[in-house]
């Protein structure tokens, strides 16, 4: 039996994507949580039937772990938010995710700047 095709293309990454952008705005001026600082939402998976959406962070300030908690738990209250901006069937639960991307770009720029630093010495010796 073959899957029935959504009457919109890419339906999923515009969904998907406005969450994202709702989910920044709402964070950033209806959570008074003080153990969530500077986040950034990297980017939003949403499930096929939009029943969960994994949110993925970063953190510039404060604890990853910590953040990642009380997102969580507010996951409800930022759930009611999308609600009611959202109009779709359904609002998908949210799982936040913390995204250590930045920091491994981070840390593979070090070694690559290292690697240069290394390589040069070495060509000034030879």
């Amino acid at each position: 039996m073959a899957a029935k095709k959504s009457s919109t293309p890419n339906r999923g990454f515009k969904v998907a994507d406005q969450i994202q952008r709702d989910l920044t705005e709402l964070i950033a001026r209806e959570l008074k949580d003080p153990r969530v600082g500077m986040v950034t939402l990297q980017g939003v998976e949403v499930t096929p039937d939009y029943a969960h959406a994994k949110v993925f962070f970063s953190v510039l300030l404060g604890d990853p772990q910590a953040t990642q908690e009380a997102l969580n738990q507010a996951a409800g209250f930022l759930r009611n938010g999308l609600f009611k901006r959202l109009h779709i069937h359904t609002v998908p639960t949210l799982h936040f995710v913390y995204d250590r991307t930045t920091e491994r770009a981070s840390d593979m720029n070090a070694l690559i700047a290292r690697a240069v630093a290394s390589r040069s010495k070495d060509d000034e010796a030879a």
